[in-house]
C-alpha cells in the first residue's frame, strides 16, 4: 500500500491577523484532494479595551455587528450594533429615567403655575373679587393633601411607573378642562381645580420610589438633586411661557400647550421606563448588578409597612413635617399670589394721578 505523506498546507498572516487562516492542501501520492475547502476566517486580533477582549469577524465586520465580552465575564455575548472599530458610546438606562423624571417634575410644576398667572385675566373677565382668587387658589391643596398620603400606598401596590403615568394623564386632563371650567361655573372651576392637585400629589410619591429603586444609594442623592432641579425648573418655565403664549394665542393657549407636553412624555414614559430595573427589557446585565449591589435589605417584609403610630413618636418624623409647613408656607404663598400681588400694584401705580402723568 503506498505511503501517504501528511497534508501540507500553507499559512497567511498578517499583522492584522493573529490567528492563521487555512489556504490549500497539496495532493497526496494517491492523487487524492482533500474535501476541506480552504477560507478567509480573517479573525481580528484580540484588543484590550478598557478591560474589554473584541472579536470581530470579517463577515460581522462588513455587516456592522461587533460581538464584544468582558474581562470580568460581564456582558459575554452580547451584540451591539456599530461600526468594526467604532466604539459605541451607550447611555445607562437609569440616566434616561432620571432625564424623564426631571422633565415630568418640570411639567409639574409648571402646570400649576400656569393657573397662578392665567387667574390674573380670568378674574378681570369674570370679576372675581380678591377673596374668591383665595378660594380657586386654594382649592388646588384640596385634592394635594390627601393625595400625596394615598399616592404612597399606590405607589407601593402599584409600582412607579403606572401610578405617574396615571397622574399625569390625570392632570392634563384637568389642565385642559381648566379653561372651560372657568367659563362653564364657578363650582365647576373649583372642582377641576380640587382634581388637578388630587392627581398632581402622587408625583413626589412615585419619584422618590423610582430613585430608589433605579439607583444605588451612592448615587440617589444626586438623582434626586436632579430630578428636584427639573421641579423648580417649571416655576421658571410656567412663569416665562405663560404670559408670552397668553398675549399671542389667549387664555387658552397655555393650558393646550401644557397638556400637549404632558401626552407626549407620557409616550416617552410607557416605552423607556420600568418600575424595577429587573423589569426593564432594555438594561444591560452589568448596569443591573451596579444597581443591585448597591442597594441594601429593605426592612419592609412580606409586604407589612411600619406603623403610623411608630413613625409619629419619632422627633425626626415631627421636624421634617415642621420644615415642610415652613416651606411650603412661603412657596406657595409666593407661587399663587405673586402675579396677582405685581397686578394689583401696577394697577394702583397706574390709578395715582402723578405718577400716570409721569
Amino acid at each position: 500500500m503506498a505511503a501517504v505523506t501528511p497534508s501540507q498546507f500553507l499559512i497567511r498572516s498578517s499583522p492584522h491577523n493573529s490567528l492563521p487562516s487555512l489556504i490549500g492542501f497539496r495532493r497526496t501520492h494517491l492523487g487524492l484532494e482533500p474535501k476541506l475547502v480552504a477560507r478567509g476566517i480573517g479573525w481580528k486580533s484580540c484588543e484590550r479595551r478598557r478591560g474589554r477582549k473584541e472579536y470581530v469577524t470579517k463577515k460581522a465586520a462588513e455587516r456592522g455587528w461587533v460581538v464584544r465580552c468582558t474581562a470580568e465575564g460581564m456582558e459575554k455575548g452580547m451584540l451591539m450594533r456599530g461600526r468594526a472599530g467604532e466604539p459605541k458610546i451607550t447611555v445607562p438606562e437609569r440616566f434616561k429615567v432620571v432625564t424623564l423624571l426631571a422633565l415630568v417634575m418640570c411639567l409639574c410644576n409648571a402646570d400649576r403655575v400656569v393657573m397662578s398667572v392665567a387667574i390674573v385675566p380670568l378674574a378681570a373677565e369674570h370679576g372675581w373679587s380678591n377673596s374668591f382668587l383665595g378660594i380657586v387658589q386654594s382649592s388646588f391643596l384640596w385634592g394635594y393633601v390627601f393625595s400625596s398620603v394615598i399616592g404612597g400606598v399606590l405607589v407601593d401596590r402599584y409600582g412607579g411607573k403606572k401610578v405617574m403615568a396615571c397622574g399625569v394623564a390625570l392632570w392634563s386632563l384637568a389642565t385642559l378642562l381648566t379653561p372651560w371650567a372657568a367659563t362653564h361655573s364657578t363650582l365647576s372651576l373649583l372642582a377641576v381645580r380640587a382634581f388637578f392637585g388630587l392627581a398632581e400629589g402622587v408625583a413626589l410619591p412615585a419619584m422618590s420610589t423610582l430613585v430608589s429603586r433605579w439607583f444605588p444609594i451612592n448615587e440617589r442623592a444626586s438623582a434626586v438633586g436632579i430630578s428636584m432641579a427639573g421641579f423648580h425648573l417649571g416655576n421658571v418655565t410656567g412663569l416665562l411661557v405663560t404670559p408670552i403664549v397668553i398675549s399671542s394665542i389667549g387664555i387658552s393657549g397655555p393650558f393646550v400647550l401644557f397638556t400637549s407636553l404632558g401626552l407626549l412624555w407620557l409616550t416617552m414614559w410607557g416605552y423607556g421606563a420600568t418600575s424595577d430595573p429587573r423589569e426593564s427589557h432594555l438594561i444591560s446585565q452589568s448596569e443591573l448588578r451596579l444597581i443591585q449591589a448597591g442597594k441594601t435589605e429593605s426592612s419592609v417584609r412580606n409586604g407589612k409597612f411600619l406603623p403610623l403610630r411608630l413613625l409619629l413618636s419619632k422627633l425626626p418624623t415631627w421636624a421634617i413635617i415642621f420644615a415642610n409647613i415652613t416651606n411650603n408656607w412661603g412657596y406657595f404663598v409666593l407661587l399663587s399670589w405673586m402675579p396677582v400681588y405685581f397686578k394689583s400694584v401696577s394697577d394702583h401705580f397706574l390709578g395715582h394721578p402723578f405718577l400716570a402723568v409721569c
